[in-house]
């Protein structure tokens, strides 16, 4: 008689992953997580219990069946485990490397009870890696419904919006700003993390389901939104911009040469591919001796870029404790294996300068935390008379983003809030123009890839029923009506 599995009966630990060795993966920009073997998957889908009523589901902005593609993975149909992740998620392969899943399906694991909840972005990953490996995933026949959708920006939102439409037979072209595809996965997260292989295959699988993508092309500048739906006859407009500009504290010394923006510093790394100098001439224009400040994932990504670049010290600087860093546990517990100096309870005050102009130290003070402000985190205050100097050459801001104008500047009557983000109907993703929808960054404000695809499929269903088409299924909501 076959074993009933229960909690009393799996393994208690979760199957750990291979990485590459710190003092190794310090030195290239190779991925740092290598990813399961089939043993390795198997044992970790056999640690799920196929919840009757699984909370997991309502845990994933975009509605994945986790028990069921990890149930299949466990059967080794590793085809069906795959479909049913491509499903709900264009984006398996980069959801199961960057997503945080330790905050959202895998906080709400039963196992996770009394054991340690099951690994799903792990599997995840596996499942659509796998897939990629030893299948041609199919493209679905799709009839025509004779509408036109143009979606702006080809980042997570655009391209779940997009995929979503396409499966609903809608003619969508993307507009992209830059010349490659992927957004903030081409420009923003690092070779170590997400290979741009697994975006560029990924975006092949929306091609091929009809989806047309134009590059170098600035909705704003060349086109307005406006122009679009008059002139090029497009039913429907979805702005998933993302909010690409960055925030400094003003404080003197910013102008000087060697201080730059996360998001400069990342995309000359990653989209320009400056950590592949001289094959590919892009400068990055680093010194060896590195202040990043912030404590996000964004800063995490900049230390150890930084780091692989070849500086010889990189230290990251942030006003709160370790325990308030918003990073991933992943990315800043693998910053520390490699070495880099982290600097808490610290805020600059002065960028200091040589007589040419260039960076050559950082002036900072002590902070303590106080009472919790807005956020609900306790406030960083200064300690007088505790200011000290860093020597360094270069400085990134890794503070966040805020939201690009161009969009808004040339949209009339696109209502937007006091910083600048677009604002739309919760449920439907419709902004104050009909017809104009929006979703992502440029919406909330940076946030994860996995909220972005989750924005982009509530956008698609409400974009469906404006245009009278059937409506995409977004499996969340109805799993979140059921927990």
């Amino acid at each position: 008689m076959a074993t009933v599995k229960s909690i009393h009966t799996i393994p208690k630990g979760r199957t750990p992953m291979a990485e590459q060795d710190p003092q190794a993966r310090g030195k290239n920009f190779d991925e740092v997580a290598l990813g399961y073997t089939l043993a390795d998957a198997l044992r970790e889908a056999d640690r799920c219990l196929e919840c009757k009523k699984p909370r997991c589901i309502a845990g994933c902005p975009v509605g994945i069946d986790i028990p069921g593609f990890i149930g299949a993975i466990a059967q080794q149909d590793m085809r069906k485990a795959y479909e049913i992740l491509r499903r709900d998620n264009p984006l398996p392969a980069v959801c199961g490397r960057v997503c945080p899943q330790e905050t959202q399906c895998e906080i709400r694991c039963i196992v996770g009870v009394k054991a340690e909840p099951v690994c799903v972005g792990r599997l995840e990953r596996f499942a659509a890696d796998y897939a990629m490996a030893h299948f041609d995933p199919e493209t679905p026949a799709i009839a025509p419904a004779g509408k036109k959708a143009a979606i702006i920006g080809s980042g997570p939102a655009g391209v779940a919006c997009a995929a979503d439409l396409a499966r609903a037979g809608v003619d969508v072209t993307i507009f992209e700003a830059l010349h490659m595809a992927g957004g903030v996965l081409k420009y923003g997260i690092p070779e170590f993390r997400l290979p741009k292989v697994i975006v560029d295959r990924e975006i092949e699988l929306l091609k091929r389901m009809g989806v047309k993508i134009e590059l170098n092309t600035v909705i704003g500048k060349l086109f307005t939104i406006p122009q679009l739906m008059q002139e090029k006859g497009f039913d429907v407009v979805f702005i998933g911009t993302g909010a690409g500009s960055p925030k400094f504290q003003g404080i003197p010394g910013e102008n000087l040469n060697g201080v730059f923006s996360a998001n400069e510093f990342l995309t000359r790394t990653n989209l320009m591919r400056g950590f592949r100098f001289p094959e590919y001439d892009t400068p990055v224009g680093m010194g060896r001796r590195v202040a990043v400040i912030g404590a996000g994932n964004t800063a995490m990504d900049c230390v150890r870029c930084a780091l692989r670049m070849g500086a010889e010290k990189v230290t990251l600087v942030y006003r709160r404790t370790q325990k308030e860093s918003p990073a991933r546990a992943e990315e800043l517990h693998h910053a520390m294996e490699e070495g880099i100096e982290f600097q808490w309870l610290t805020n600059p005050v002065k960028i200091l300068g040589n007589a040419e102009g260039w960076v050559i130290g950082m002036e900072c003070i002590r902070m303590v935390l106080g009472e919790p402000d807005a956020s609900g985190r306790r406030a960083p205050v200064e300690q007088p008379g505790t200011n000290f100097v860093i020597p360094v050459d270069s400085v990134i801001y890794a503070l966040g983003t805020r939201a690009n104008p161009i969009i808004a500047r040339s949209t009339p009557g696109l209502k937007t809030n006091q910083w600048g983000y677009i604002e739309v109907d919760e449920q439907t993703g419709m902004t104050s123009i009909p017809g104009i929808f929006a979703g992502g960054d440029i919406v909330t404000g940076a946030a994860t890839v996995i909220l972005a695809l989750g924005a982009g499929r509530r956008a698609a269903k409400g974009m469906l029923e404006y245009m009278g088409l059937r409506t995409a299924a977004v499996p969340a909501e109805a799993a979140a009506a059921e927990a």
